[in-house]
């Protein structure tokens, strides 16, 4: 057995060394697999020496498909058909991927069947195959379980039985569907384990359900891939979305995952997205299961190379080469990173995990450093500036590159020269170059700084007796938390009303019923009189918006018209009136 932590790189140098079939070790040179991962050359060797029970601790994307996968096929009777080996993982997307790894590794092996067993499809296919005669199924453990009750799946000759992403199926909720697999299975069969983290609960399935298992752990225990870079952004919690944007457009081929904490920021930050022209899509638990195969194939074909997501909608995801993750929200429980960063930098492959946060942040930020043991590089915001400046970088590396090949073009070309005879090279190369990054200059002129630790904050101005502060005035809206209202949200509904000026806003306040924001003054009509032209509505509600000291000096005008209306204080009280005249229904 290989001890926790031991580095592997130095024992086993190729698959030859593993005493693989010469059916196996083909269908590795087909695939292109050269040199073992750290975990494949502990566990084959242990698998292939034995039937002991196995606990493997290791990230996701470290190979654990083949490392538990090529033993099993190792061994497999072609001749029986029934199950020999099952595979239970937490989502139908890595039950289905494990199933087409299994299938790619046993290319050259005659008479495998390998078959997926997932929810959210119809079942009949399935039940089809099975009766047909398979030897190994993945499966999800809902479906399995589905199975079992219609006695459509015979495990009497079951060998091992493999749980893949043990922590992901255990913190989604099929403890008991996993028990009642685990109790259906000859007790003689091998189990096998494999997870990112230990938390109690799997902990228990070792004690349950193993016998003297064997323990490998490659790296240390909850950390992430060392080919991962952590970097953070610190904006203030209303700029989020603007960092975020500023961030893809930084990234000419970014292909990855923005995390998000509920699946109402998820669709909110995904829409918004595709309105700014952005190709996202959003994946949460309120999709069908026909709208996520949708999603999950956009984005496995880079149709789009944005998926904002949230961690439960995510589980148990096996994409490749994901360039970027981009953590919108921070999750509460900092394991969660792990298994988010994880997403990227898989199978040898470099990543960067990003992470927005905000000035309050810093200490949930320092406790994923500890539990990572990794330090997160700090990373300042890009202006328009430098925006544009790294896509012109890369439009010239792209050009170089290029090498035009049609007969159409050829035929244009004296045509072309003689159009723009009289040009310079260099007025040709300005205007080209600024085609290709105008929408970005235009969008980026005159937009502001999002570093809190560059911008200046204005001073607080008390003069008033309110809370705005120099060259602001505060506005207040007739809508708050009750509606639905989020500072991203707000943003959001001020850019789509005042589409012809850039709103630099202040400070925001959403209180139960209404809200408060800060704006430049001399914006203020402009935002009073767009609103309220054209109202947008949440929560079935039109939003109104008025001047917070407005209101208040017509509470002074009107205290002042009214006597004999007075306390024992002497103070004459406003008579009551509504602060806004809804025009829309008053439902939250």
């Amino acid at each position: 057995m290989v001890p926790p932590g031991a580095e592997m790189d130095t024992m086993i140098h190729t698959f030859d060394q593993l005493g693989l079939s010469p059916e196996l070790l083909q269908g590795l040179i087909k695939l292109g697999f050269k040199k073992p991962t750290d975990i494949q050359s502990a566990v084959i060797p242990e698998l292939l020496g034995g039937d002991r029970d196995l606990v493997a601790k290791a990230q996701t994307g470290t190979g654990k498909t083949a490392a538990f996968g090529l033993p099993i096929l190792h061994r497999l009777k072609a001749e029986i058909l029934l199950p020999q080996a099952l595979i239970l993982c937490p989502t139908r997307e890595l039950c289905m991927q494990i199933a087409r790894d299994l299938t790619q590794l046993a290319d050259f092996m005659k008479d495998i069947r390998i078959l997926p067993v997932y929810g959210g499809a119809d079942i009949r296919p399935q039940l089809t195959a099975l009766r047909r005669g398979v030897q190994i199924v993945v499966a999800t453990p809902g479906r399995m379980v589905d199975m079992l009750r219609r006695k459509a799946v015979d495990l009497s000759v079951i060998r091992c039985v493999v749980l893949d992403e043990a922590d992901e199926m255990l913190s989604m909720g099929f403890e008991e569907d996993l028990q009642t697999i685990m109790t259906s299975v000859p007790e003689a069969s091998q189990t096998m384990l494999f997870s990112a983290t230990m938390p109690r609960t799997v902990a228990d399935i070792t004690r349950n359900y193993m016998q003297d298992p064997a323990t490998i752990a490659i790296g240390m225990h909850n950390t992430g891939p060392d080919n991962v870079v952590h970097e953070y952004y610190v904006v203030h919690a209303r700029d989020r979305y603007l960092a975020l944007k500023r961030i893809v457009d930084l990234i000419p081929d970014l292909y990855g995952i923005v995390f998000c904490r509920t699946r109402q920021e998820t669709q909110e930050i995904a829409d918004w997205l595709g309105r700014d022209g952005y190709p996202a899509h959003a994946l949460h638990g309120d999709l069908s299961q026909q709208q996520r195969d949708r999603v999950m194939k956009a984005f496995r074909n880079r149709h789009c190379p944005l998926l904002v997501a949230t961690d439960v909608a995510a589980r148990g995801l096996d994409v490749r080469n994901l360039t970027h993750i981009i953590n919108y929200s921070l999750p509460d429980d900092p394991g969660a990173y792990t298994h988010r960063s994880g997403r990227t930098g898989r199978a040898g492959e470099s990543g960067v995990s990003i992470v927005l946060i905000n000035l309050r942040e810093h200490s949930k930020l320092h406790r994923i450093e500890k539990q990572i043991g990794r330090k997160f590089i700090s990373r300042t915001v890009p202006s328009g500036d430098d925006i544009c400046r790294v896509r012109l970088h890369d439009w010239i590396k792209r050009w170089q590159n290029l090498e035009p090949e049609s007969a159409l073009l050829d035929e244009l070309m004296p045509a072309l020269i003689e159009r723009l005879d009289g040009m310079s090279r260099d007025e040709l190369l300005r205007k080209v170059a600024y085609q290709e990054v105008q929408r970005l200059l235009e969008y980026y002129r005159d937009q502001p700084d999002l570093n809190p630790e560059v911008r200046r904050e204005p001073h607080a101005d008390k003069s008033n007796g309110s809370n705005t502060t120099h060259g602001n005035i505060e506005l207040v809206l007739n809508v708050g938390a009750v509606n639905g209202l989020t500072p991203t949200l707000l943003l959001r509904m001020i850019e789509t009303v005042a589409r012809k000026q850039a709103v630099p806003v202040g400070r925001i306040k959403i209180a139960k019923m209404q809200t408060y924001m800060e704006i430049p003054a001399s914006l203020a009509t402009y935002i009073v009189k767009s609103f309220n032209t054209h109202p947008p509505e949440i929560s079935g509600r039109k939003v109104n918006v008025a001047v917070a000291g407005a209101r208040r000096q017509l509470f002074r005008n009107a205290r002042s018209k009214v006597g004999g209306n007075t306390g024992r204080t002497g103070r004459t009280r406003p008579p009551k009136r509504k602060l806004f005249r809804h025009s829309g229904s008053r439902s939250s």
